[in-house]
């Protein structure tokens, strides 16, 4: 079987082409490191510790555990069935009932767009203090558009050129995290700080640990998800079925040692109550550990970091939308390719309009960035238990298996996270809640234009729907 996918066209052949597979396992790692990093970390740091106290590395690394649990479950997934469409795929093959599967294809993209709009404001704000600018507002809104266009531009160019800006962006994140670390290792060692507020918890009125740490995880989870997103770039990777177990599990490990370092540094230089101020909380740590660094050069880093989160997350819901609208769970209107540029550019075009919506009329970084974690858990919760269901369901070529254990586990845990009882804040139901209403109309929507056009959703049981192996 040669690495030609059977279904590349030219041009003329009136075919959809297939989308360019660019990417190996150097890419692909710079690719999971650069999502994961990113809006979370450099955001949530202060709002983490306002909830623990000085053990704030451990909401992260409870985040990070989770994450680890759920990601062998996708392991064992994506090399299955390697395909664009993601944990809609899975859930498609699991149960076969075509409103599940476009829900969690919803919601996926839902996560993915809210991410990148978060991120888009985020970058607005710290472009204005890095340059002085003074924007607020609706300065702060056309700033995210703008950003938000340009995002898609180079979205519509590729993933060839995505990835490119993806690798410089990855640099530039993991530049002023080690700078985070650096700064805090180097006081350390000379004698600043206050490392005894590593092992300090903010007591609650029972003196209990269990649920305020439970609670500062459903926002420290926001800063672990991304690593999903990169199953959904199945179809552009070099051989997915190879590359994807060590190179996850790297890019996962590599994170959740940054973070637990960050989150130690941050805390020691910096008192909870004052990291929790503002929204800058990485930034208040370079200022109390290097006085003398230049902070604006801290600040374009961070408003670098967060355009990767964008550019990522942008490319993630754009390229679901293609592979759902593939197999006709969405309109086929959706999954076009541009002939030259060989990108799914109507996804991009339709991805980003509601990314401009959310933008204009949705703000607040906890808001969004709670509901994105939301949305998350409970696709993590139907992809561990589509991971038991699909055993039935064997094919002819070799890929990883988890141990039984830890989809149980995975899908336990991310349910429990998604509940009330956790602390979470009822605004986030509230904006998943009207997010899936929207889904639930798309759905009728979908479903007049399948009967209007005489096709029918692809059965999850049919070879066209992922069964040809890696190369197809």
């Amino acid at each position: 079987m040669t690495d030609v996918p059977v279904n590349a066209s030219s041009p003329s052949s009136g075919v959809e082409p297939s989308l360019h597979r660019v990417m190996g396992p150097w890419l692909l790692l710079l690719f999971i490191v650069g999502d994961i990093l990113g809006t979370g970390i450099y955001a949530l740091t202060g709002q983490v510790a306002k909830q623990v106290g000085g053990i704030v590395w451990l909401p992260f690394l409870v985040a990070f555990v989770v994450a680890l649990i759920t990601a062998f479950s996708y392991l064992e997934l994506v090399t299955k069935y390697p395909k664009a469409a993601g944990a809609a795929l899975y859930t498609h093959k699991a149960f076969g009932i075509h409103f599940i599967t476009f829900i969690v294809a919803f919601a996926v993209m839902c996560s993915g767009i809210t991410s990148a709009s978060t991120a888009s404001r985020a970058f607005a704000a710290n472009m204005s203090s890095a340059m002085g600018l003074g924007l607020t507002g609706w300065g702060i809104t056309l700033t995210g558009l703008v950003f938000m266009a340009i995002v898609a531009a180079v979205n519509f160019r590729g993933v060839g050129e995505s990835v490119k800006a993806n690798v410089v962006l990855t640099c530039v994140e993991l530049t002023g995290l080690l700078i985070v670390i650096i700064i805090g290792l180097w006081a350390i060692g000379m004698g600043q700080g206050d490392v005894s507020r590593v092992v300090q918890f903010r007591a609650t009125p029972d003196g209990g640990m269990f649920w305020p740490v439970i609670a500062a995880t459903t926002l420290a989870f926001f800063a672990m998800v991304g690593f999903e997103d990169s199953v959904n770039m199945a179809e552009e990777c070099k051989d997915p079925t190879r590359h994807f177990p060590k190179v996850l599990l790297a890019g996962l490990g590599i994170t959740g040692a940054i973070y637990v370092l960050v989150s130690i540094s941050a805390i020691t230089l910096v008192s909870p109550e004052k990291l929790a101020e503002g929204e800058t909380p990485l930034l208040q740590v370079v200022q109390q550990g290097a006085p003398d660094f230049p902070l604006w050069i801290f600040g374009f880093i961070t408003m670098f970091a967060v355009a990767n989160s964008a550019l990522i997350n942008m490319l993630m819901a754009s390229r679901l939308v293609y592979g759902m609208s593939r197999e006709h769970v969405l309109p086929p209107i959706l999954g076009k390719v541009h002939q030259t540029r060989r990108t799914p550019y109507v996804a991009i075009g339709f991805t980003t309009l509601l990314a401009f919506a959310l933008i204009t009329f949705v703000g607040g970084v906890p808001a969004l960035g709670g509901t994105t974690a939301l949305l998350l858990l409970c696709v993590f919760t139907v992809v561990n238990v589509a991971v038991l269901v699909l055993r039935r369901d064997t094919v002819e070529y070799q890929h990883f298996r988890t141990p039984t254990f830890l989809p149980i586990l995975g899908a336990a845990f991310c349910a429990f996270l998604t509940g009330p009882w956790t602390g979470r804040d009822t605004v986030q139901y509230r904006v998943a809640g009207v997010l899936l209403a929207i889904g639930v109309a798309l759905w009728f929507v979908t479903v007049m234009v399948n009967r209007a056009t005489g096709v029918k959703p692809v059965d999850p049981d049919m070879e066209t729907f992922g069964r040809r192996g890696p190369h197809n």
